[in-house]
C-alpha cells in the first residue's frame, strides 16, 4: 500500500513539473500578453510601455544579468537574423529523390548573408536573413499541361517556323494562384516557387501579358517566368527559349544558350541531378534578387507621406500617356504604406511661359553627342539629351521659385515629401534623361521628360528584336521612379554585390508583372515590389536602432563598463531596459519573418523609448564623473646599486690619477 501510494505522488510531481511553466517561459508568456494589451491600447507606440509594466515583470527582467564584456552584448545584437522560408514545388517530370536532392544542394550553398544597400555608405545593414529551402513533388503538372495545349490548339501557326507562339500568364497563373491559396492556409508562411517541367508542347511557346502578336511599331517580350501578387513565382522550364537583354553592348543579357538555368531543357540531354542543380542555382538567383533584394536608399519610418505631381508643359497640354489617376491609383491598391501612415497625392500644372526656373533648366541641361550609323556609307549623327545631374541641381536650389510659379503651398506637416517634375516638351525631336531613361529616381526628388515624339528604337533586344520604347507613356516610369525614392525599392535587375564591391546587373528577373525595365508591359505591382516597400522601412529603423546601441555600449565601455558606470538603482533600471529593449528587437525580426509588418512595426516603434532611455541613462551617468588625481608612494633609494656605482667609480678615478706609477715599471723596458 505505501509503494502504490509512493508512486501515486511521484507521478503527481512529474506530472506538475511538467504541467507548470518554468520562470523565464512564464515571464516570456506574461510579457507577450501585456505587449500586445499595449499594440491594442496604443497602435502607434506613442507611449513608453516600460512606465506601465508590472513590477512582476520588472522584476524578471532585472533578474536577466549582462555579459561584464560588451562585445558580447554587441555580438548578440549583430546576431539579429530575418528567416526566409522558401517552398519549392516541382511540377511534371520529376523523381521521387529531387525534393530531396534540390534541398541538400541548396544546404550546401551559402544561404545566410546580410542585407544590402545600393545608395549608401557602408553598402551593408546589421541585419542579416538565412534561407530556409523546403520541396516537394506538385500534381499540378497535367492540369497545366492541358490548359496551355488547349490554348495552342486555338492559336494560328506563327508567320515563321522559329517564331514563339503567345500564350497569356492567367492560363497558368490561376491554376498556380488556387494552388498556393490552398497551401498557404494549411502550412506556415512562406515564399512559393513553382517550377514546371511540364514536356514539350506541339509548338514552340512563351508568355505574354496577353495573347496578342507583335507587330512592326510594338515589341512584345515574351518571357517564361511570373511573380503573383501573392508570395509566390512560377517558372516553365520548357517555354522559350527566350534571349532579353542589352542589344549591343552592357551587362545582365539572358542568352537563348543553355547555359543558362532558365533554357536549361533545351540543350543536350543531362541527368537528373546536372538539372537540379541548374534549378537550384536559380532558387538562390530569385532568392538574392526577388526575396531579399537589395534597397535602393536607406528609408526611415514618417508618420504621413506626400507626393506631389508638377506637370511643367507648354500652352497646349496633353495627358494622353500621363495619367495621373492610374499612377495614384496602383500606389494606393498596392498597400505600400503602413496603417498608422497617411500617403497623399496632390497635382500641380504650369506652363512654361509661367515658370522661368523650368525653361533655364531644360535649356542649361541640354546636351548632345554624336552616333554613327551605316546607310550607304558610315555618318555621324547628332543628338540631344539631359544632362539628369544638372537638373536635379538646378531644381534643388531653386525649390522656392518652383513652388511660387506652380502655386504649390508649404507643406511642413507632412513627414516627407517626393516631387514629380514632368517636363512635357513642345519638341519634335526625341529627347531623354542621360540619352536613355524617361525617368530618373532621386533622394529628393523624380524627374521625368517626354516630347512629342510617341516612340524609339531602344538600345536593347528580346527574341532576336529591337525593343520599341512608347516615349509619350510615362505611367510606368514615373511608378518604378517613386517606388525607389519614396520606399527605396531597387529595380529588379540591379543588386549590389560585396564580393564585385559594386551594383550587377542581371535582367533574368525583368520579365512579367513588375514596373522595372524595358522588357516588360505592366505597371502593377507584384509582392516583390509591395514586400520590399514595406520591409525596407523596417530594415532601415533596425539597423539604425542597432547601430545606436553598438555606439551607447562602446561609449559605455570607455567608462569602465556598466557596473562601474552606474550606480545600483540606475543599473538596475537599466538591465531592465536592455532586456526589454533585446526582446522588442527579438519580436521586430521574428513578426518580419512571418510577414506581419503591422506588427514589427509596433514593436520597433515601441524599442525607441527604451533605446533613448538607455541612452539618457548612460549620458547622465557620464556628466557625473569627476576626474581624480591618485598619487602613488615613491619608490625607495635605491642604495645598493647607487653604492656599488660609487665603488666602481672611485676605483676607476684612481686607477687614472696613478697610471704613471703603475706603468713606470713597463716603461723601463723599453
Amino acid at each position: 500500500m505505501r509503494s502504490k501510494t509512493l508512486i501515486y505522488v511521484l507521478f503527481l510531481v512529474t506530472l506538475a513539473s511538467h504541467a507548470a511553466p518554468r520562470t523565464g517561459e512564464a515571464a516570456t508568456l506574461g510579457l507577450d500578453a501585456f505587449l500586445a494589451g499595449e499594440a491594442r491600447r496604443d497602435p502607434s507606440a506613442s507611449n513608453d510601455s516600460f512606465t506601465s509594466l508590472p513590477a512582476a515583470l520588472k522584476k524578471t527582467l532585472a533578474a536577466s544579468h549582462l555579459s561584464a564584456d560588451h562585445a558580447t552584448l554587441v555580438s548578440q545584437l549583430l546576431s539579429l537574423q530575418i528567416s526566409v522560408p522558401v517552398y519549392v514545388k516541382l511540377v511534371g517530370d520529376f523523381s521521387s529523390a529531387a525534393p530531396g536532392i534540390i534541398r541538400s544542394f541548396a544546404s550546401a550553398a551559402l544561404t545566410s548573408d546580410r542585407f544590402h544597400v545600393i545608395g549608401a555608405t557602408p553598402h551593408h545593414l546589421a541585419i542579416g536573413h538565412a534561407l530556409h529551402v523546403d520541396s516537394s513533388l506538385s500534381p499540378l503538372g497535367s492540369q497545366i499541361w492541358n490548359a496551355i495545349r488547349s490554348h495552342l490548339e486555338a492559336s494560328p501557326s506563327p508567320l515563321y517556323r522559329s517564331a514563339l507562339l503567345s500564350v497569356p500568364y492567367s492560363t497558368v497563373d490561376h491554376i498556380v494562384q488556387q494552388d498556393f491559396q490552398r497551401e498557404n492556409t494549411n502550412s506556415a508562411p512562406g515564399f512559393y516557387i513553382y517550377l514546371l517541367n511540364l514536356g514539350s508542347q506541339s509548338k514552340p511557346y512563351a508568355y505574354s501579358v496577353d495573347s496578342k502578336d507583335a507587330s512592326l511599331a510594338f515589341t512584345k517580350c515574351l518571357g517564361t517566368l511570373w511573380t503573383g501578387k501573392d508570395r509566390y513565382l512560377w517558372i516553365d522550364l520548357a517555354a522559350g527559349p527566350v534571349e532579353y537583354g542589352p542589344a549591343i553592348s552592357g551587362e545582365g543579357v539572358i542568352p537563348r544558350g543553355e547555359f543558362h538555368p532558365l533554357s536549361s531543357l533545351h540543350g543536350r540531354p543531362r541527368s537528373e541531378k546536372v538539372l537540379l542543380s541548374d534549378l537550384t542555382s536559380m532558387v538562390l538567383s530569385a532568392y538574392r534578387a526577388l526575396l531579399v533584394p537589395s534597397l535602393r536608399i536607406p528609408v526611415l519610418y514618417e508618420n504621413s507621406l506626400l507626393i506631389q505631381f508638377i506637370h511643367v508643359h507648354g500652352s497646349d497640354p496633353d495627358t494622353t500617356g500621363l495619367d495621373w489617376t492610374f499612377i495614384k491609383q496602383t500606389l494606393k491598391e498596392s498597400e505600400l504604406a503602413y496603417k498608422e501612415q497617411s500617403l497623399v497625392f496632390k497635382s500641380y500644372n504650369v506652363k512654361f511661359s509661367e515658370c522661368p526656373i523650368c525653361s533655364y533648366a531644360i535649356a542649361r541641361s541640354t546636351n548632345s553627342y554624336t552616333s554613327r550609323f551605316l546607310f550607304e556609307n558610315y555618318t555621324l549623327i547628332v543628338s540631344e539629351y539631359l544632362d539628369s545631374k544638372r537638373m536635379h541641381q538646378i531644381l534643388s536650389d531653386s525649390v522656392e521659385e518652383v513652388r511660387r510659379a506652380a502655386a504649390i503651398p508649404e507643406e511642413e506637416e507632412y513627414g516627407k515629401v517626393l516631387p514629380v517634375y514632368v517636363f512635357d516638351l513642345e519638341y519634335d525631336k526625341l529627347l531623354l534623361l542621360d540619352r536613355y531613361h524617361q525617368a530618373i529616381a532621386f533622394r529628393n526628388m523624380v524627374i521625368a521628360v517626354r516630347t512629342r515624339s510617341s516612340q524609339t528604337v531602344s538600345d536593347y533586344s528580346c527574341n532576336g528584336r529591337h525593343v520599341i520604347t512608347q516615349t509619350r507613356h510615362l505611367d510606368r516610369p514615373i511608378i518604378g521612379s517613386v517606388l525607389q525614392s519614396m520606399w527605396g525599392v531597387s529595380p529588379t535587375h540591379l543588386s549590389w554585390s560585396p564580393q564585385h564591391n559594386s551594383t550587377l546587373v542581371d535582367y533574368t528577373w525583368s520579365v512579367g508583372q513588375t514596373p522595372f525595365g524595358p522588357f516588360s508591359e505592366t505597371s502593377s505591382l507584384s509582392f516583390i515590389q509591395r514586400d520590399a516597400a514595406r520591409r525596407n522601412v523596417l530594415l532601415t529603423s533596425l539597423n539604425y536602432t542597432i547601430t545606436s546601441v553598438i555606439d551607447v555600449l562602446q561609449s559605455m565601455a570607455a567608462h569602465g563598463g556598466d557596473r562601474k558606470l552606474l550606480k545600483e538603482r540606475k543599473h538596475v533600471e537599466f538591465v531592465q531596459r536592455w532586456n526589454l529593449l533585446k526582446y522588442k528587437l527579438e519580436k521586430v525580426v521574428s513578426a518580419i519573418s512571418h510577414f506581419d509588418f503591422e506588427k514589427a512595426m509596433y514593436f520597433l516603434r515601441s524599442s525607441d523609448h527604451d533605446l533613448y532611455a538607455i541612452h539618457t541613462l548612460i549620458y547622465e551617468a557620464s556628466q557625473k564623473l569627476e576626474a581624480l588625481l591618485v598619487c602613488f608612494k615613491d619608490p625607495p633609494f635605491p642604495w645598493a646599486s647607487v653604492s656599488l656605482f660609487g665603488v666602481f667609480l672611485f676605483g676607476f678615478c684612481y686607477v687614472y690619477a696613478k697610471r704613471d706609477k703603475i706603468l713606470k715599471s713597463k716603461r723601463k723596458q723599453f
